[in-house]
């Protein structure tokens, strides 16, 4: 939105038309914005104008001399008029000396001849009134921006959602990056996205204003930095319409006013409501993920449960500096090792997930969601000290998810040990053991989600696996693995109960006797009574009237082998009934 009228529009009103304009010089610089309109009859009045008047004059104070004509062109031009208009009959009647159309021309400034006598009070009258209506239409458009934002700011919105607003206001792209110019938000406006985010690191490093809050002439991108307290952490980009140094001008085919500096204010003042919305936004959320790993997070889910286009995961990924594009993909899985039965009760026992218990307090809670960022932390890291790209983000309270991007197959396996050995280095100290599973790589993002899945497969699958020094694949976990992939076949879950309702039932209402935990133990130990006695730290009398209780429960001759075989997959099988549902 423009405040000011171009000379060219100025020239269409009616009382302009009425005195029959007709421009002799400078016709190509009618896009000058007209920021107020000033009548003169005495020829040294440059010094007391500000540049972007509109000069009317009968002629009859200026100078008789070519020279003076000359020198009182000149004079306005170096002020920055937007233009000068003569009426003829009194001074001049044929039409403007031509030294005077010669200088004019010679400094770009538009002159025009009105033809018939016109009331310059009214052209001056539908000016001001042209300029008083679009300020105050200016002041609507400024009060909707100052209340837009403030509702985001209360309805605590995403930044994507910030941004999106931001571009829908001004009509033109807005991007959101980080300091190391990572797109973190974008909206095109409509723009090809692929177009605005191609090589955006290169250019984004091209644009650098003076000013926390300035206009880059050169791109034509309006840029204000991002942050609160003394701390920028960000850079808000918006690309003005019309600009650039390939543009034809400002919106509407017009130049932006000489000395003005660039766009107008109101988009200044857009651009910089929107840096302090996500400013706020970033400190209400404070102990929240960074934006970018809330966008590797959005990202990975998005893959999972295909609520966003391959394609487009693609471009913002590639935005946020991982190429997924033409890469061999491998989905990884980090996920803390389920505790040993022997170490107390069973795992997800109580929890009925097969998992670590779910937290009895908030304390608790607040552990594990500390335990899981520390983990993401470390994950994240040991991908960039290992040299590699990808995304990651936590997939649950237990678990973070990895797509690794490598230029092709062949280097898949040396990708996954120096990420392995990079995440032992930083988790020596740390005592919770984790297991580190992949799934089969690709060959595009549009199968990025069978890798991730089978990657939490084998994840599940796995969880108690003890092979700390290695990736594991969907063969290293055999027949867990194959459950796993069989976890919804409704026959599987008829055997399972089949075979231990009669002990899940009776575990549900003696939790503490801990007889599913025994069972475990005897079965994992190859129903070696002494081994499994000393794993679940029970003597061996008290471990054999236990095996007793589980014999009469389960209606089950413990000491057949193939008894304790039926026994030993129907226990692997309802753990992966169990497990959280893959996306």
């Amino acid at each position: 939105m423009r405040v000011f009228p171009t000379v060219g529009e100025v020239l269409a009103l009616e009382p302009v038309r009425h005195g029959g304009p007709r421009v002799v010089a400078a016709e190509e610089r009618l896009n000058r914005l007209v920021r107020w309109v000033h009548v003169t009859e005495v020829p040294d009045i440059a010094s007391l104008l500000r540049g972007g008047e509109l000069v009317l004059t009968t002629g009859i104070g200026l100078p008789a001399d070519d020279a003076g004509l000359r020198a009182f062109v000149a004079e306005l031009a170096e002020v920055g008029v937007a233009g000068l208009v003569v009426e003829l009959g009194r001074r001049y009647h044929g039409g403007v000396p031509k030294v005077m159309v010669a200088a004019a021309a010679r400094h770009g400034l538009p002159l025009v001849e009105l033809r018939r006598a016109t009331p310059f009070v009214l052209i001056t009258e539908a000016v001001h009134a042209l300029i008083v209506d679009a300020q105050l239409a200016q002041l609507r458009a400024t009060e909707e921006i100052h209340q837009r934002f403030t509702e985001l700011s209360v309805e605590g919105a995403e930044a994507a959602e910030v941004v999106r607003q931001a571009a829908e206001l001004a009509g033109a792209p807005v991007v959101l990056e980080n300091l190391a110019r990572r797109v973190l938000a974008y909206h095109s406006a409509g723009e090809n996205a692929r177009l605005l985010l191609d090589g955006w690191e290169q250019h984004s490093r091209r644009i650098q204003p003076a000013g926390r809050t300035a206009y880059h002439a050169d791109t034509g991108w309006l840029v204000t930095m991002v942050g609160a307290r003394g701390q920028d952490w960000g850079r808000l980009l918006l690309r003005c319409p019309g600009t650039g140094p390939d543009a034809a001008g400002g919106p509407d085919g017009a130049s932006w006013p000489a000395g003005a500096g660039g766009p107008p204010t109101r988009l200044s003042i857009l651009l910089e409501r929107a840096a302090s919305t996500l400013a706020l936004g970033r400190l209400i959320r404070r102990d929240a993920d960074g934006l970018e790993r809330q966008i590797h997070r959005t990202l990975l889910t998005a893959l999972l449960d295909g609520s966003q286009p391959a394609d487009e995961v693609a471009v913002r990924a590639r935005a946020l500096g991982v190429d997924l594009d033409r890469r061999h993909l491998v989905g990884l899985v980090v996920r803390f090792r389920d505790p040993d039965p022997a170490a107390g009760s069973v795992a997800g026992a109580g929890s009925g997930s097969g998992l670590v218990a779910r937290p009895a307090s908030v304390a608790a809670a607040e552990a594990v969601q500390a335990r899981l960022r520390d983990l993401a932390e470390s994950v994240g890291l040991a991908v960039r000290e290992a040299g590699l790209a990808g995304l990651t983000s936590p997939l649950d309270d237990h678990a973070v998810g990895v797509l690794l991007a490598v230029r092709t197959a062949a280097l898949a396996d040396t990708a996954l040990d120096d990420f392995l050995g990079a995440l032992r280095r930083l988790r020596r100290s740390e005592p919770a053991p984790v297991v580190v599973a992949a799934g089969s790589g690709v060959d595009g993002i549009r199968e990025a989600r069978r890798t991730l899945v089978e990657a939490r497969q084998v994840a599940e699958a796995g969880r108690r696996d003890r092979r700390a020094d290695q990736v594991l694949r969907l063969p290293d976990v055999g027949l867990a693995g194959l459950l796993h992939l069989l976890r919804e076949e409704p026959r599987l879950q008829v055997f399972v109960e089949r075979e231990l309702g009669a002990l899940l039932a009776y575990e549900a209402r003696h939790p503490r006797e801990q007889l599913l935990a025994t069972l475990r133990a005897y079965l994992e130990h190859g129903r070696n009574k002494s081994a499994a006695a000393a794993a679940v730290h029970l003597s061996r009398p008290a471990f054999y009237e236990r095996l007793t209780r589980l014999g009469r429960i389960l209606d089950a001759d413990l000491e057949s082998v193939q008894v304790c075989l039926s026994l030993h997959v129907a226990l692997l099988a309802w753990e992966a009934v169990q497990a959280r549902p893959l996306v």
